[in-house]
């Protein structure tokens, strides 16, 4: 396996392939219609905001968080692209409060070109990074495919009464961002000269769980993660749902080492140009310059938790106010 490059076997690379935004919208847009839903509560849906995951009502106070994600390779180690899939995939039950209870594995391997165990390194971290958030791993699914993917489906559970969630964000509070930014740059870099990024990668296969925590303790009743759309594509989605405007101070946002280099040379993603040119109408930018922009939309893979309310051991990045013309500004 030495010398193996993962990236070189996908068109993409972490949640920089994800469908466009723009395009997502319109695919899901419909399914809100249609046959009603079965007997039990779905709390959140299709119906909300976009929400990171769905999540059913139990008769106990507590809900039934459930999500799924994967994606393809974004670094060439196999262990840790298993380690960032798969808390990538926990994120999205951390970014709704809850507490993940149990995962199976996704996995499509081109089973003709990349030996099986390569495969058992990505599915050997997957599985390290959930038994660390004290989450269950018990098989799966898996197919022969053109590409390598990964990830997993997750179940956990939340307390109904502290769910975090897409619209409930107020004006009036600070917005707090738990992880800095710049790993789709940096991956795109990664991607095509095969320098490593050792913070990067450290920040990729963080858990969101103690920012999380740390919310909902700090009664913060509304965030998201920021992954794929980047800050900006996210923060939308958060003033959306709300009905508020999310004004994000651009120079308190934190940055990986070597992120504002990357972009100077280029080395951005065809996920982050499509994320900014989804948010461009939704955002005030001012006298953003081009540099700002791009970060600001640069496409994250297994980022933080963008969270309405001021969470101790995290920067302040900005505020919500009241709805104006436009649901972001950046503030330079």
């Amino acid at each position: 396996m030495e010398g193996l490059r993962l990236t070189r076997y996908a068109a993409g690379g972490g949640c920089a392939c994800k469908l466009p935004p723009g395009e997502l919208d319109t695919l899901v847009g419909g399914f809100t219609e249609g046959p009603a839903q079965p007997e039990a509560e779905l709390l959140l849906g299709l119906a909300g905001g976009g929400d990171d995951a769905a999540v059913v009502a139990m008769d106990d106070g507590r809900a039934l968080v459930t999500t799924a994600d994967f994606f393809t390779p974004v670094v060439d180690d196999a262990y840790d692209w298993g380690r960032i899939a798969a808390a990538n995939a926990l994120s999205d039950v951390y970014a709704m409060g809850g507490t993940p209870w149990a995962a199976v594995n996704l996995l499509a391997w081109p089973r003709d070109v990349l030996p099986m165990e390569v495969a058992a390194e990505v599915l050997r971290g997957g599985r390290d990074v959930a038994h660390a958030a004290g989450c269950h791993v018990s098989g799966g699914h898996s197919v022969a495919g053109p590409e390598p993917l990964y990830g997993m489906s997750v179940v956990g559970a939340v307390d109904r009464a502290r769910t975090l969630r897409m619209d409930a964000a107020r004006p009036g509070v600070p917005l707090t961002l738990t992880k800095p930014l710049g790993t789709g740059v940096l991956n795109a870099r990664h991607k095509r000269t095969g320098e490593v990024f050792e913070e990067a990668v450290a920040s990729m296969t963080a858990l969101n769980r103690e920012a999380s925590r740390a919310a909902v303790a700090a009664g913060v009743r509304a965030g998201t993660d920021v992954t794929g759309f980047g800050l900006l594509g996210h923060a939308y989605k958060l003033a959306r749902a709300s009905g508020v405007t999310v004004a994000v101070e651009a120079g308190a946002v934190p940055y990986l080492p070597g992120a504002r280099q990357a972009v100077r040379e280029g080395f951005v993603s065809g996920g982050t140009r499509r994320n900014l040119e989804w948010a461009a109408p939704h955002t005030d930018f001012g006298e953003a310059p081009e540099e700002d922009r791009l970060l600001l939309a640069d496409a994250q893979t297994s980022g933080g938790l963008l969270l309405a309310g001021e969470v101790p051991g995290h920067p302040v990045i900005g505020e919500v106010v009241a709805a104006g013309p436009a649901p972001v500004v950046v503030r330079v």
